[in-house]
């Protein structure tokens, strides 16, 4: 740490909310939690239990589960007991160890939506060598190396924040140690932060993006030969989902990582922080599941 830091530890202020709105926004964080969590286990588990489920996608689609808990694990429960004791106070570690799961579990997801992309491209595309390029193994060696490069990632991020000095103030304005509430109170060396945001934002973002929008551009392509309506219907409807989930992914992010520095405490930025976080989490497996009958043929099949 820069020699020039004097913040030791720092307050979170989440929406510069009030004494008397912090009940009904402790409720409305705890739901969405609740829901989020609840909503995400049960995919996990009708797919670990169901052995019609038991692909590629829905493997993927699994992992997509388990790093949206994590997601608003991370962040969540904290903000719910700043809420509930008043105590808005957050240590160095606990600050950089809360940022370095965050990092993790939005590199995952990022990498993650790009893989489940590329599995949709193989499925309709060249359906007969489907589970010769997706097997077993490869499907395994691809969550590893899924998770050990978002790792990677969240360590390179926490290493340029850890550059930083902090004695502008001592206030986070976010509802946890967001790294761009971090850098507005930084007097010094962000520079590297904001390099590897920007080449990350190269790498995880516009490439993956650009790579599945190409690929969905080939897909159509291939939906609009098949005759049989219902094959076009169910090959559409789980591209579809894929597609609606990267979207909304992508915008919130990029609303908040790609705007320009300012000192302002942005209450919107605020909220897209928390539709990315908290709220398309939640929505995730719902937006796959309404729109999927294997899983809910699967839930059926379970549940009776």
């Amino acid at each position: 740490m820069d020699n020039t830091t004097s913040v030791i530890e720092f307050h979170i202020l989440p929406f510069s909310i009030k004494a008397n709105d912090k009940p009904i926004i402790f409720s409305v964080f705890i739901l969405l939690y609740l829901i989020g969590v609840l909503v995400n286990i049960v995919i996990i588990t009708v797919i670990c239990l169901d052995s019609h489920l038991h692909t590629p996608m829905y493997l993927f689609l699994c992992n997509l589960s388990f790093v949206d808990i994590c997601y608003t694990t991370v962040t969540v429960p904290k903000l719910l007991d700043i809420l509930r004791s008043g105590n808005s106070t957050v240590s160095f570690p606990e600050c950089f160890t809360q940022m370095y799961f965050f990092f993790l579990a939005a590199s995952s997801e990022v990498i993650l939506l790009f893989v489940m992309g590329y599995d949709r491209y193989i499925a309709i595309c060249h359906p007969l060598h489907y589970h010769h390029i997706l097997s077993k193994k490869i499907c395994i060696l691809l969550m590893i190396i899924i998770w050990f490069c978002a790792g990677l990632n969240s360590m390179l991020y926490i290493f340029s924040i850890l550059q930083m000095s902090f004695c502008h103030s001592d206030t986070i304005h976010q509802f946890f140690c967001e790294p761009i509430a971090l850098f507005n109170i930084s007097c010094s060396g962000s520079s590297m932060f904001y390099i590897i945001i920007y080449v990350d934002t190269v790498l995880l973002g516009v490439c993956p993006f650009l790579s599945n929008v190409m690929s969905y551009i080939k897909i159509i392509s291939v939906l609009l030969r098949i005759k049989s309506k219902d094959g076009r219907r169910k090959a559409f409807s789980t591209c579809s989902s894929h597609l609606i989930v990267m979207i909304i992914y992508y915008l919130t992010g990029i609303s908040v990582y790609l705007r320009p520095p300012s000192n302002q405490h942005n209450f919107l930025e605020q909220i897209m922080t928390v539709l990315y976080t908290t709220v398309i989490p939640m929505i995730n497996p719902l937006i796959y599941s309404l729109r999927n009958n294997e899983i809910k043929k699967a839930l059926q099949r379970l549940v009776a």
